[in-house]
């Protein structure tokens, strides 16, 4: 049987931790940032764990 290809838009978005979590880059910081508080933008540029309902759907487009 053949090897389970890794999803390409998948490996970009997101990031396995040690402990198996998933992080991902919250949404919010492409445009109008002049309008955004400076600490709005530094809470936004964040790395943030996946919610769990979303994390199994992730797991499987990585192959894990």
């Amino acid at each position: 049987m053949p090897k389970q290809k890794t999803h390409s838009g998948a490996k970009k978005r997101f990031k396995v931790t040690g402990s198996g979590k998933i992080m991902k880059q919250q949404a919010g910081m492409r445009h109008n940032l002049e309008v955004k508080a400076s600490k709005r933008k530094r809470r936004l540029n964040q790395d943030q764990v996946m919610a769990s309902a979303d994390t199994k759907m992730a797991k499987k487009l990585l192959g894990r």
